[in-house]
C-alpha cells in the first residue's frame, strides 16, 4: 500500500513539474503527435490492421500491469513477443503497410496545411467534367444488357505497371468506345479499361486479385474480386458491371459498394473526381479573366 501511495505522489509531483515548465514548443509537440495518432487510426480503420492494433494495445497494457506488479515470467514472455513479433507483423501485413506508405507519399504539403491551388483544382474538374456522363451512360447501357465490364479510373497512384499486359488506346472517353471494348467476344472484353486524366489509356489489362477473397460474398465473380484487389493496391476508383445481374458496383480503398444507378453513380464520380472549389475563389478567378 505504501508503495502505491509513493507511486501516486511521484506521478503527481512529476505532473506539477511538467505543467510548470510547459512551453509553446511542448504544445506544438502534443499537437503533432495527436495528428500522427489520428492519421494512424484513419489508416488502419476497417482493415485487418485494425485488429492487429487492438492486439498490440492489449499486449502493451498486459506488459505494463505485469511490470508494475512484478510478474517476471509474464514480463519476459511479452518482451520476447514484442521483440520477435515485429518481423512477423511486417511480413503478414505487408499489403496494409504498403498502402499506408503510398497514402503518406501521395499527401501534399498543401493538403496537410488545409490549403490548395484552386487553379489546379478547377483544371482537374474540367478534365473529368465531360468524361463522367460518357462513363455513366456506358455503364448504364452495359448494365441493361448484362454485359460485364471493369473500368479503372486512375488517380494519384500511377498504374503503368498494368499496361504491358493490355493494349494502349489513348483516346477520348466515349460511351460508344467503352461499349465496343466490352462487347461480348471482342478481343479486350475480359480485361479492364484504364482511364487516365479523362482519357482511355489502355484496355484488356489484368488486375491483381484481392488478398481477402475468403471474406467476400461467394456470389461475387472474378471482376469484383479483381476490382477490390486493385483498390487495395492503389487509390484508383474501379467500376464493375456484373455479367450475371447487370448490377453496377464501385470499389475503393479495399471496399466494394453495390447497387448504383445512373444518378448515384454520377454523384459519386463528381464527388471523387471533381474537387470542390470555394465559390469565392471561382468568382475571383472569373473576375481575373475579365480584367485581362
Amino acid at each position: 500500500m505504501n508503495q502505491f501511495v509513493e507511486q501516486v505522489m511521484l506521478f503527481w509531483s512529476t505532473l506539477v513539474g511538467v505543467i510548470k515548465t510547459f512551453t509553446i514548443f511542448d504544445f506544438i509537440d502534443i499537437v503533432l503527435v495527436s495528428y500522427l495518432v489520428y492519421k494512424g487510426i484513419k489508416l488502419v480503420r476497417e482493415t485487418r490492421a485494425e485488429q492487429l492494433v487492438k492486439g498490440i494495445v492489449i499486449l502493451a497494457v498486459s506488459y505494463a500491469i505485469a511490470s508494475f506488479i512484478h510478474l517476471e515470467m509474464l514480463s519476459f514472455v511479452l518482451t520476447n513477443i514484442f521483440t520477435f513479433g515485429l518481423l512477423a507483423i511486417i511480413v503478414v501485413f505487408q499489403p496494409e503497410l504498403r498502402r499506408a506508405l503510398e497514402k503518406v507519399g501521395r499527401t501534399k504539403i498543401t493538403e496537410i496545411g488545409g490549403f490548395g491551388n484552386s487553379e489546379s483544382q478547377l483544371e482537374k474538374g474540367q478534365t473529368w467534367s465531360r468524361p463522367i456522363p460518357q462513363i455513366v451512360e456506358a455503364c448504364d447501357r452495359l448494365s441493361n444488357t448484362k454485359t460485364g465490364a471493369l473500368v479503372v479510373i486512375e488517380r494519384q497512384t500511377k498504374l503503368g505497371d498494368l499496361l504491358p499486359a493490355g493494349t494502349i488506346i489513348d483516346a477520348r472517353v466515349s460511351t460508344q468506345l467503352l461499349c465496343n471494348i466490352f462487347y461480348p467476344n471482342s478481343p479486350m472484353h475480359d480485361g479492364a479499361v484504364i482511364l487516365r486524366e479523362g482519357r482511355v489509356l489502355a484496355a484488356g489489362c489484368f488486375l491483381p486479385s484481392t488478398q481477402k477473397g475468403e471474406y467476400m460474398d461467394k456470389q461475387l465473380g472474378s471482376r469484383h474480386r479483381a476490382a477490390v484487389g486493385m483498390s487495395e493496391n492503389s487509390d484508383a476508383l474501379i467500376l464493375v458491371v456484373s455479367e450475371e445481374t447487370g448490377m453496377i458496383s464501385v470499389a475503393e480503398n479495399g471496399r466494394l459498394e453495390r447497387g448504383f444507378n445512373s444518378y448515384s453513380l454520377t454523384q459519386l464520380l463528381q464527388d471523387k473526381l471533381i474537387p470542390k472549389v470555394p465559390e469565392k475563389e471561382k468568382k475571383s478567378r472569373w473576375f481575373g479573366r475579365l480584367k485581362r
